[in-house]
């Protein structure tokens, strides 16, 4: 099963290196409420060089801060002029990282007390959970998928049809979100942990586990990895005995999950470069494999 849909949502793209008086007056939009980024692991992180007239600053974070103060100027510290900021870089409490050092930031640009005020409270930062398979743009089946859709696209992209978006936020998001008039998989909760450790522990784990063993024996997708003996019976062992057992969730929950997972590797559809899962990879290895190791050690099993 497959199918194409083309992406309406995005009219425009402004480079914050080239045009960076058009980035700044992003902030001066008075309908502009969310903010949402993706910028890999290794995306959310302090630049110790990073200072507040660059043009732009190195770091998100730092590009943030300084558009949350432009905006913060430009509307005069107007209270209902804050925005939603929904980081979806797969780190533990992304939005409390997010804030954390846009705090920072401000804090070492002597940034005026009223615009710490007003970025506290008229601001939020929420944590979410991001759980699809995306495997990029299409290389070996590009020409063939325009001449199907009848035109050329430089932005074509692949998923599975599988998709999970958790926010941790209040309530009201799903009004703002319209989440209420449409049947999304879609969640808003209280708490994000549990969603987060089984994600990001077993489906991201798995994946960051099984690269370089599939790599060197000269596979170049998972699908592929799974499909050879050695390599999935190598993956399940590291769910099943590794990684479950450290996890403090129901274990039934988790081997379903995990079932489903090893389900999504096996898509025969879904070409999943193993170079572009080691991309930033030991970040990755980092958030994802790391916290089941030291707990294994512990006997936390």
């Amino acid at each position: 099963m497959s199918d194409a849909r083309l992406i309406r949502s995005v009219n425009r793209e402004i480079s914050a290196y080239s045009d960076y008086d058009a980035f700044l007056k992003l902030a001066h939009n008075p309908d502009m409420r969310f903010v949402f980024s993706n910028t890999t692991e290794a995306g959310i992180s302090y630049h110790a060089g990073d200072k507040f007239d660059d043009a732009p600053a190195v770091s998100y974070p730092a590009k943030l801060t300084r558009l949350l103060f432009e905006r913060f100027s430009h509307f005069n510290g107007a209270a209902d002029k804050g925005w939603v900021i929904i980081p979806c870089e797969l780190i533990d409490y992304n939005g409390e990282a997010l804030h954390e050092l846009v705090v920072r930031y401000a804090q070492e640009w002597a940034l005026p007390a009223e615009f710490m005020t007003w970025l506290n409270a008229s601001n939020a930062f929420c944590s979410t959970l991001v759980d699809r398979i995306v495997t990029g743009y299409p290389r070996d089946e590009a020409a063939k998928l325009e001449a199907e859709l009848g035109y050329k696209d430089g932005f074509l992209d692949t998923a599975e049809h599988f998709y999970l978006f958790v926010i941790q936020g209040p309530k009201s998001l799903a009004s703002e979100l319209r989440l209420d008039k449409l049947a999304l998989n879609v969640l808003i909760v209280d708490d994000i942990k549990p969603y987060k450790e089984r994600k990001v522990a077993i489906l991201n784990g798995a994946h960051t586990a099984l690269v370089p063993v599939a790599f060197q024996s000269g596979i170049d997708t998972v699908g592929e990895a799974m499909n050879d003996a050695e390599i999935c019976a190598f993956v399940e062992k590291a769910i099943y005995q590794e990684i479950i057992p450290v996890l403090d969730l129901p274990k039934d929950e988790l081997e379903s999950f995990a079932s489903a997972v090893t389900g999504r590797f096996r898509n025969p559809y879904i070409k999943h470069q193993l170079l572009s899962i080691s991309l930033n990879g030991m970040t990755k290895f980092r958030t994802r494999i790391l916290p089941q190791l030291l707990a294994g050690q512990k006997g936390e099993r």
